[in-house]
């Protein structure tokens, strides 16, 4: 089956950890696709969003804690543009639920258009920083933890 979105080198920030996450937003984001393109049921979709929904705080709270240590001049609106989606992907979460609807292409599009945007916006524009402050291509997870 043909994925909603293909990881592609043009994807990538450059930052083996952050790319990592991101591959695998776009992960959960096939497997949704899937489920609706395969007809699964709708407590089935809910399940996979709920799990992007909370994988994308999980990268989100990376992201944004490296920002604070790092002193991003940055941080604000990229925290701003993460504080939106969640709050429109919640709303959608929440709507599906209360009126036990169905996760549709229309919301998957949505997702798509919105993760390559900020991907190859948002997220590329603060890699030339986070390197001018040390942080490393490929880290090994002593390097990544000394962040913390």
């Amino acid at each position: 089956m043909e994925q909603l979105l293909a990881w592609t080198d043009e994807l990538s920030v450059g930052i083996e950890e952050i790319d990592r996450q991101h591959m695998e937003l776009v992960t959960l984001l096939n497997e949704l696709h899937v489920a609706i393109t395969e007809h699964r049921a709708s407590s089935a979709c809910l399940a996979i969003l709920d799990k992007l929904i909370e994988y994308t705080r999980v990268h989100f709270t990376v992201e944004e804690s490296l920002f604070r240590i790092l002193d991003y001049p940055g941080y604000g609106p990229h925290r701003q543009e993460h504080e939106k989606l969640i709050e429109q992907i919640v709303g959608f979460q929440q709507k599906l639920k209360n009126e036990n609807g169905n996760v549709t292409f229309e919301l998957l599009h949505f997702l798509r258009g919105w993760l390559t945007h900020h991907i190859l916006g948002t997220d590329k524009a603060y890699v030339p920083f986070l390197l001018s402050k040390g942080v490393q291509r490929k880290l090994s997870s002593k390097a990544f933890w000394k962040f913390w």
